[in-house]
């Protein structure tokens, strides 16, 4: 009786599209960097990204606070971050972001280099072509208003085209699937959906140096935190062969936020994730890197 219920319920979901098939795959550890700093600004790092083989690394805080360092290494240990320069991020009127309006949460880098930064708070997506300047919001869609007022635009990414991609954290669509939201230069757009599992939430996203679509996830308990990396090829606007890289334990690491997939001199494949500390002294920013199967 149960087996044939089994297969009913199966044939169902597969029939309303709701099955998903995993595989899974182990990323290895290769550092735990904790990066400390003394100045008031320093700290809630939500967003990471890592350029010219791994020794740049550009980052924001969730108080809209730019930052530039030059990643010192020994082979597969970071043994120094160097701050090169930090800037705040201004508003489309040229004002300093404060409050709920400067809560930045996920960065994208164009082939340009200039920067796109997601924002929860106030949901919106902006364009910000050099430091010091101000910022162009994107157009908002009618739906960015209803989102959770503390879950929204946590992650945001680019391909190879040029499209940016956000994902929110907690607003789920009717079925219970994470909404992805794409800008394609001239409109918004909901290409696809990816399913949520378990306690997880997506806090950042990345097109990897191989295309494939990278989510960072968190899950929080009362005695620390849990991180878990996904990723999917992206075929005619559909997520397919979803692997879990990445699922660790309650306290492995602290609040990872930002994510970065690249490949260093050995053309392997690198995940470099950023914690956010939440300015609290009980936390620390750490850089963790992961090196990921092919």
């Amino acid at each position: 009786m149960y087996r044939c219920f089994a297969s009913q319920l199966i044939l169902a979901l597969l029939l309303t599209g709701q099955v998903w098939a995993v595989e899974l795959k182990r990323a290895s550890l290769l550092d735990t960097y904790v990066w400390r700093n003394t100045s008031d600004w320093f700290g809630g790092f939500s967003a990471i990204h890592i350029a010219e083989g791994g020794e740049r690394l550009i980052a924001i805080s969730d108080r809209s606070r730019l930052i530039t360092a030059r990643v010192n290494r020994d082979g597969d240990k970071i043994i120094g971050i160097e701050i090169l320069g930090q800037w705040p991020i201004l508003s489309s009127n040229g004002r300093v972001l404060k409050g709920r309006a400067g809560d930045s949460e996920g960065i994208a880098v164009a082939s340009d280099e200039s920067i796109y930064i997601s924002f929860e708070g106030v949901h919106r997506i902006a364009h910000y072509t050099a430091h010091n300047t101000i910022t162009r919001v994107l157009p908002r869609p009618r739906e960015f208003l209803n989102l959770d007022r503390n879950g929204s635009f946590e992650a945001l990414a680019i391909d190879n085209l040029g499209r940016l991609y956000t994902l929110t954290e907690k607003s789920r669509t009717l079925r219970g699937d994470i909404p992805i939201y794409r800008w394609d230069g001239s409109r918004w757009s909901t290409p696809f959906v990816l399913p949520a599992r378990g306690k997880f939430l997506p806090v950042a996203a990345e097109f990897g140096p191989d295309g494939r679509f990278y989510v960072l996830e968190r899950a929080v308990a009362f005695i620390g935190f849990r991180t878990r990396l996904r990723r999917w090829e992206i075929v005619n606007d559909a997520p397919q062969s979803e692997e879990v890289l990445l699922e660790t334990g309650t306290g492995l690491h602290d609040n990872l936020e930002g994510l970065s997939i690249w490949r260093d001199g050995q053309m392997r494949l690198r995940a470099t994730m950023i914690s956010d500390d939440n300015f609290l002294a009980l936390q620390r920013t750490e850089v963790v890197e992961y090196l990921l199967p092919d």
